[in-house]
């Protein structure tokens, strides 16, 4: 199933796109799409309802889509994870997942405005799969587990500012926290419409040039690895998300100039099966 979630920033309903494209509203069947919903019978629920036809159609036209999940617990971003993109950036392929966070306050949804910080020279793109956790995971065994609790998979753009991640000092925090930094969306796939997570194609474009793409099969670590590895460190739970990494082609692997984002930029990206997205960048 393809659930989204519509309507204006802080006032979105859940929906479902079916398989012949149409919009469902999921609100007279569930409250939202979050944690909740995912850890419960809910999905269930709405794949009875959706093959009953029992769903009414929305009205997309001018309708915002907005970030597929709500009331985010935790997003987990793995770094360094295919190994184009350290080759490119000239980083050995790191031995263990290199694990840091992005706020949940950092999602926005996939065609919304991006804002490029004040002082900022180095905003980056980089294209990445979202994971999301739908049953609570701690100290998984194997990479089987690990994939055994995964919801589903999103779009996520992993915007990250080069100069506040790498030479202000401290962690990598400063540089991937800024307000609007993880677009997200626009559908949470489940799981089981995609059966191979390690053949999906990544592409981003700047200005409509292609600038990324990429493969997970590049992963250095796989989906079921990274969700593992995750969990012996930290329990995840329902409504979690993942960042799992971005192939090549980001500007901070170009020779100079380095193409850095700025305002009136438009960058556009997908990922296999998951949709695609859309922003604008402007000045905070």
């Amino acid at each position: 199933m393809k659930l989204l979630r519509v309507g204006t920033a802080g006032r979105e309903r859940p929906a479902l796109l079916d398989p012949e494209g149409t919009l469902r509203d999921l609100s007279g069947l569930v409250a939202d799409i979050d944690g909740t919903l995912l850890a419960d019978d809910a999905l269930g629920r709405i794949r009875g309802a959706a093959a009953a036809g029992d769903l009414p159609a929305l009205d997309a036209t001018g309708l915002r889509t907005g970030p597929p999940l709500a009331r985010i617990g935790k997003i987990v971003c793995i770094g360094l994870n295919y190994h184009d993109h350290a080759r490119e950036t000239g980083a050995e392929p790191p031995a263990e997942p290199v694990v840091f966070f992005k706020a949940p306050d950092t999602v926005v949804g996939p065609d919304d405005t991006v804002l490029i910080p004040r002082g900022s020279v180095k905003t980056d793109w980089e294209v990445e799969l979202a994971v999301v956790i739908g049953r609570t995971a701690r100290y998984l065994e194997s990479a089987e587990e690990g994939l055994a609790h995964v919801a589903g998979y999103a779009v996520a753009h992993d915007v990250s500012e080069r100069e506040f991640q790498i030479e202000r000092g401290g962690t990598w925090d400063k540089g991937k926290n800024c307000e609007t930094f993880n677009p997200l969306g626009p559908w949470l796939v489940t799981a089981d419409e995609v059966p191979d997570p390690q053949n999906l194609s990544l592409r981003l474009w700047v200005n409509g040039e292609l600038k990324q793409d990429g493969t997970t099969a590049e992963q250095i670590f796989p989906v079921g690895e990274v969700v593992r590895y995750v969990s012996r460190f930290m329990t995840l739970y329902p409504g979690d998300v993942i960042n799992t990494g971005t192939p090549a082609g980001v500007a901070m692997g170009h020779p100079e100039p380095k193409p850095y984002l700025k305002a009136g930029d438009v960058v556009e990206l997908e990922v296999t099966g998951l949709g695609r997205q859309r922003q604008v960048l402007a000045r905070a």
